[in-house]
């Protein structure tokens, strides 16, 4: 290997090269006498294209009797929209399950009630991070007909 000296005011640099495989077989360091050898095929750009899943179908609908619905499979990391609406009097309470649905979890943020709607509304309500995990709607109508939409 060559000699590579450094020398900075403090006497001492954390040093870390770039190698490749040389014809030899052995490590040949990336320098400006010995650049790091790179070939292109021809002058045809490369297309690059970031691939997103496709989100799922929204859960919608509507009722005016008290109903469970869902599930509601959401894709990691992207947020969870609601929107309800209507002329209605009750609760929506959007709810987690990660066993197919056998029990739900009300939605908590820092201990406390969270994705619990009584009147209309349209916000994002989750993200979910764990694949698999299930969103359901339990729905209460004391009056009325909510429309639901949970969605991508």
């Amino acid at each position: 290997m060559p000699n590579h000296p450094i020398s900075l005011p403090a006497g001492y640099a954390p040093a870390f090269a770039i190698g490749f495989s040389a014809d030899t077989g052995e490590l040949s360091i990336v320098e400006n006498s010995n650049p790091l050898p790179v070939s292109i095929a021809d002058d045809t750009p490369i297309l690059v294209q970031i691939t997103a899943p496709t989100p799922p179908a929204p859960l919608e609908g509507q009722t005016g009797s008290s109903i469970a619905i869902g599930p509601f499979v959401a894709i990691s990391g992207r947020p969870v929209m609601i929107q309800i609406s209507g002329v209605w009097q009750g609760t929506v309470q959007v709810q987690r399950s990660v066993d197919s649905g056998l029990t739900r979890h009300n939605l908590t943020a820092a201990g406390q009630p969270w994705g619990q709607f009584k009147a209309n509304a349209c916000e994002p309500v989750w993200s979910e991070q764990e694949a698999g995990a299930e969103l359901y709607l339990d729905i209460s109508v004391d009056s009325g007909t909510v429309e639901y939409r949970l969605s991508q």
